[in-house]
C-alpha cells in the first residue's frame, strides 16, 4: 500500500492525500455477502440522539465479515482482496474446497492464490486462524476472540497486531496495541499476523467535506452555547470553562474512568492504557 498526494488545485487539495489502493484486485463486492445498511443519524430506537454529531454520508453496504472462521480444516483460496468503505482495514474474499465464499480482514502480506486454514491442527502462518494455545510465543496476531467461540473482536483496526507474551495454564498473556496488557483464555482464536492497510493512519484527508462523507457533522463548541445548553456556555465575551471539562451533562468529559472495576474482564487486565509510554 501506499499514500498518493492531490496536486495543490486548492485549499482542499493542498493538504491532502488518499491511498493509491494498490493491494486492491477487486472494484465489485461479493453480491451473495452484501446487506443494506440503513443511517441512524446517531439515533436510537427511541428517534433520541445518543450520538452526537452523525449525520448524512455517502451510501453503503455492509459486507459480512467472518469473524469466526469456525470451518476447521477446509482450505480456503484467496481470491481477491477488495476496499470496505464500512472499516480502516482491506477484506480477503475466500473461497472454500466445498464451494462457500467468505470475507476476512485481510493482514499485511495476504496475497491472491494464498489458501488459509483454520483450526486446531493448522500452521502457525500469516493468516490463518487458531486457538492461542496452540500459537508459538512471540508472534504477532489479530482479529483476537474475547470468549471462546463468540469471533473476533480484538484488534480488528488497519496496521494493528497484538503480541502473545506468556501462556499460563488456561490463559494466554496478550500486550494489545493500544499498551494494555490482558489475560485472554487459550481456547479464544486469534489469527497469525498483523493487519493491512497499515498507512492508514498517515491519510491527511484534506478539508472538512471528506469528513461529510463519512457522515460526520459538525460540532459546536460547548464555550459557544448558552449556559442553559452546556455546562462551559455563557458569560461575556470570551469566557473561560469555570469548572472542568465536560459533556453537556456534566459528566467528566477527560480524564473520568469510564470503566467498571467489578466487571469479569477487569481482573484479567494484568496493565491498563495509560501505563503505554509515550513518544
Amino acid at each position: 500500500m501506499g499514500i498518493k498526494f492531490y496536486r495543490p488545485t486548492s485549499p482542499g487539495r493542498r493538504k491532502g492525500s488518499v491511498s493509491d489502493f494498490a493491494e486492491v484486485t477487486r472494484n465489485r463486492p461479493e453480491k451473495s455477502l452484501l446487506r443494506p445498511k440503513a443511517k441512524t443519524g446517531g439515533r436510537n430506537q427511541r428517534g433520541r440522539i445518543t450520538s452526537r454529531s452523525r449525520g448524512g454520508g455517502s451510501k453503503r453496504m455492509y459486507r459480512v465479515v467472518d469473524f469466526l472462521r469456525e470451518k476447521d480444516g477446509i482450505p480456503a483460496r484467496v481470491a481477491a482482496i477488495e476496499y470496505d468503505p464500512n472499516r480502516s482495514c482491506r477484506l480477503a474474499l475466500l473461497h472454500y474446497a466445498d464451494g462457500e465464499k467468505r470475507y476476512i480482514l485481510a493482514s499485511k502480506n495476504m496475497a491472491v492464490g494464498q489458501t488459509l486454514v483454520s483450526g486446531e491442527k493448522a500452521e502457525p502462518v500469516e493468516g490463518n486462524r487458531l486457538p492461542l494455545a496452540n500459537v508459538p510465543l512471540g508472534l504477532y496476531v489479530h482479529c483476537v476472540e474475547l470468549r471462546p467461540g463468540a469471533g473476533g473482536v480484538l484488534v480488528r483496526s488497519a496496521g494493528t497486531m497484538a503480541q502473545l507474551a506468556a501462556r499460563e495454564g488456561d490463559y494466554a498473556t496478550l500486550a494489545l496495541p493500544s499498551g494494555e496488557v490482558r489475560k485472554v483464555h487459550a481456547r479464544c482464536r486469534a489469527t497469525v499476523g498483523q493487519v493491512g492497510n497499515i498507512e492508514h493512519n498517515l491519510i491527511r484527508l484534506g478539508k472538512a467535506g471528506r469528513m461529510r462523507h463519512k457522515g460526520w457533522r459538525p460540532e459546536v463548541r460547548g464555550s459557544a452555547m448558552s449556559p442553559y445548553a452546556h455546562p462551559h456556555g455563557g458569560g461575556e465575551g470570551r469566557a473561560g470553562e469555570g469548572r472542568k471539562p465536560s459533556s453537556p451533562w456534566g459528566k467528566l468529559a477527560k480524564g473520568g474512568h469510564t470503566r467498571n472495576p467489578r466487571k469479569l474482564s477487569g481482573r484479567l487486565i494484568l496493565r491498563g492504557r495509560s501505563h503505554k509510554k509515550r513518544k
